[in-house]
């Protein structure tokens, strides 16, 4: 059985959604899901993972992200970006100068509120779709973290970013933030992620190139989405009382972490563990397939 990950650099115009079903039309796998979502304006990284790598997605969702953003500024949208209606204009005077003084306000761990057109849930809805209904939600400020974020190119009155950052940071509220820190407002016009992780678009393969006779050539194993956290080498007694529901105990010299992607010299990669007081415990399991 054919199951891992395929890197995909999304096209522009299409949803996440839609890659996941067409690489399932032509995988022929029914159990395949992404691992963070990108909107259809955007670009570039895509994670997809088959059959039981859809366990790991937490995984591979919780990694940083790496964006290149367009921002335009003297305008607004209600979406935050290019695809919503213009709501309010104003003249740009800002120099690069005060571009980069703005920045550094926006490093490090921050409070950001989500976009209202976004995927976010309120009472079990989707708030883009309250949003469209004309239903107004406030959503609450959320910490998130900028590791990098630098200027690339300002030609008025777009400025391109590079940022890095944390899982469940909106480059599109970034870009309005950024607007309103400047004084003449400002969407998001164009986006490109370029990494998840250490998985980077230039090895993702193009959508439009995939097909049923070749995708799997481009498969990594599910071990993949773990490939950052620390290896631990488990002795065939604790993977075995692992694969059973036991707690095995700790050898001395092994690794310490929250989190350890756990191999077996039978089998190979068995899942993700954690210690537990002197002992190993399950976190996420991926026994062989019999």
């Amino acid at each position: 059985m054919l199951e891992g990950l395929l890197i995909v650099d999304k096209p522009i115009g299409l949803t996440s959604h839609d890659v996941v079903q067409q690489i399932r039309r032509l995988s022929h796998i029914r159990r395949v899901g992404h691992a963070g979502t990108l909107d259809p304006l955007a670009t570039g990284v895509l994670v997809v993972c088959l059959g039981r790598a859809t366990r790991l997605i937490e995984y591979v969702m919780g990694q940083p992200k790496m964006y290149l953003g367009t921002v335009r500024l003297g305008q607004t949208t209600d979406s935050y970006d290019a695809e919503g209606e213009i709501n309010q204009t104003w003249p740009v005077t800002v120099t690069q100068e005060e571009i980069a003084a703005a920045l550094p306000s926006f490093r490090g761990r921050i409070a950001q509120v989500p976009p209202r057109y976004s995927a976010i849930k309120k009472g079990g809805q989707p708030v883009y779709k309250l949003a469209r209904q004309g239903i107004v939600v406030d959503l609450p400020a959320r910490p998130v973290t900028i590791y990098e974020l630098e200027l690339v190119e300002w030609q008025p009155p777009d400025l391109t970013l590079r940022v890095v950052c944390s899982a469940g940071t909106y480059i599109r509220s970034l870009a309005h933030d950024l607007g309103e820190q400047l004084g003449c407002g400002g969407h998001l016009v164009a986006l490109r992620r370029t990494a998840v992780g250490v998985m980077t678009v230039d090895a993702a393969a193009k959508l439009s190139a995939l097909n049923p006779d070749n995708w799997p050539a481009a498969l990594l194993a599910p071990e993949a989405a773990v490939a950052h956290l620390p290896r631990l080498d488990l002795t065939p007694v604790q993977a075995d009382m692992l694969t059973q529901g036991q707690r095995p105990l700790r050898e001395p010299g092994q690794p310490s972490a929250l989190l350890l992607r756990g191999y077996d010299e039978r089998s190979g990669f068995l899942g993700v563990f954690s210690p537990w007081q002197d002992r190993w415990q399950v976190e996420k399991l991926m026994p062989p397939l019999s």
